[in-house]
């Protein structure tokens, strides 16, 4: 059993910038592969960003696209998304998740099998 747990999330107004962390509890988390997804309120959860066990390999939506940054720290068990130019839109709960069985990044949900709880981001106008 994997445990993953977010922090960072918060209230910002549009144009700021915010960088969420997750940490894993799990012992093999240098060869998992990490996502991002989010849930806004009424919507089906999405895709944000996904990151290879080394972190060579990175894969985003295209909302996000030359804002947001996925990244990892092997040796903490961390995974980033540093979020910029951070928009109405991109408000929701943000989850972090954790592929055991992958090699490169995914945007695939069902290939996730553990996932946080979330943290809440909220974009002001």
């Amino acid at each position: 059993q994997v445990q993953l747990v977010e922090s960072g999330g918060g209230l910002v107004e549009a144009g700021d910038s915010l960088r969420l962390s997750c940490v894993a509890s799990a012992t093999s988390f240098s060869r998992d592969v990490m996502g991002w997804f989010r849930q806004a309120p009424g919507k089906e959860r999405e895709f944000v960003a996904s990151i290879s066990r080394g972190g060579d390999n990175t894969l985003y939506a295209d909302s996000v696209k030359g804002r947001f940054t996925i990244a990892r720290n092997n040796a903490q068990n961390m995974v980033y998304l540093q979020m910029n130019s951070l928009k109405p839109e991109d408000t929701a709960v943000y989850y972090c998740a954790d592929d055991i069985w992958g090699f490169a990044a995914t945007s695939d949900r069902g290939k996730y099998e553990f996932w946080g709880r979330g943290t809440q981001v909220t974009v002001s106008s």
